[in-house]
């Protein structure tokens, strides 16, 4: 029994690790498979799309696979839910486009990526132990952020949209999972921004001036966590009731 125990412990450990190496390795891929999609890449060599699409799929899978139940279930519904919002917020508000008329197969996967790299750094033993400090450096740095982009760029769409960031930590208890998340939304918004793979419009719904990009996106993968974890709470829920 003692031995059961000790590979079921031993394989824990071994999943928590790997979840964490495929965290840790989030911004060196985002920049590999980025850059391959670039502009850049694109007029240098080849389109290679399809490259960053199986690329993504692949790592995708391996995140998937190495993470516990909860966060495999919170990625599953993450691809589906940020396809819809793909649609809504660049098909049909036209927020931003990207480099060829298609939503690129990788941006459903890419979501959820960036979702689970920001669910595991903010359950590392170290954010949980420095959680009352991490909390208070986050605050303060998405205040600065969202007021310099604001008054410096005119950027009055994340302005607008990290107000509604910040009512939206507040409800939530501060929980530093956001802003975890936050972070990994931004690097992942710089680099496709800087590779060309795509771009906000100047004017958001047509009135509103924003940045390219606009640091205020932060609030819509905050808004998609709420939704997403009340859809993984109902299906918990109904497996209990099976």
């Amino acid at each position: 029994m003692d031995k059961i125990e000790t590979v079921f412990l031993n394989s824990e450990t071994n999943n928590v690790k790997l979840q964490f190496f495929f965290a840790i390795c989030f911004p060196f891929f985002t920049v590999l498979a980025l850059g391959i999609d670039s502009v850049f890449f694109t007029e240098h060599y080849f389109d290679a799309r399809q490259l960053t699409n199986l690329l993504s799929i692949l790592y995708f899978a391996g995140f998937f696979f190495a993470s516990e139940p909860r966060l495999r279930k919170l990625m599953l519904i993450m691809v589906g839910l940020s396809y819809i919002g793909e649609l809504i917020f660049c098909k049909l508000l036209g927020m931003y486009e990207y480099r060829t008329p298609m939503i690129p197969l990788y941006v459903p996967f890419g979501h959820a990526i960036v979702y689970a790299s920001g669910y595991v750094y903010a359950n590392t033993n170290w954010s949980i132990n420095k959680e009352s400090s991490l909390r208070k450096y986050f605050l303060c740095f998405f205040a600065v952020l969202f007021l310099s982009v604001g008054i410096f760029l005119k950027d009055y769409f994340s302005l607008f949209f990290g107000i509604l960031f910040f009512l939206l930590l507040k409800r939530k208890s501060w929980q530093n999972l956001y802003c975890f998340i936050a972070l990994c939304v931004i690097f992942i918004e710089l680099a496709g921004t800087y590779f060309k793979c795509w771009a906000w419009n100047p004017d958001v719904f047509g009135f509103i001036p924003t940045s390219n990009p606009p640091m205020g996106a932060v609030f819509f993968y905050a808004g998609g966590d709420v939704l997403l974890a009340k859809i993984v709470g109902a299906w918990e829920n109904k497996k209990k009731i099976e």
